[in-house]
């Protein structure tokens, strides 16, 4: 008959492992550093947290003043598409003219033109 040998047993893990020198910290300590972390980071994060918000909620200090830029725009937009109408109709007219002078004087241009 074949015999399958057993596989070796692994050594077992010593009861207290020290990382880092064998220096442990008491609750106390950490307990400080766990605050002073927090405190740090809140410290670091609440303007860009308070910043994101105002920009998600649209009510940043510019806000309004941007509001009054966009609507200055909107009314110059508006008198400029006014205007183009009236644009439109000289251009017509300087083209009209300049047919009527060409028909009626051609010898007074110079070079034939």
């Amino acid at each position: 008959m074949l015999q399958i040998p057993t596989p070796p047993v692994p050594p077992s893990l010593p009861d207290a492992v020290i990382v880092g020198g064998g220096t442990q910290l008491e609750s106390p300590a950490i307990v400080m550093i766990v605050l002073a972390v927090l405190v740090a980071t809140t410290l670091v994060l609440w303007p860009l947290v308070r910043a994101l918000a105002r920009r998600l909620e649209g009510k940043g200090a510019a806000g309004a003043a941007l509001q009054a830029e966009v609507e200055e725009l909107r009314s110059r937009v508006h008198e400029l598409e006014a205007n183009q109408g009236r644009l439109f109709e000289l251009e017509e007219r300087l083209d009209f003219t300049e047919r009527i002078l060409t028909q009626k004087e051609p010898a007074r241009l110079p070079d034939g033109r």
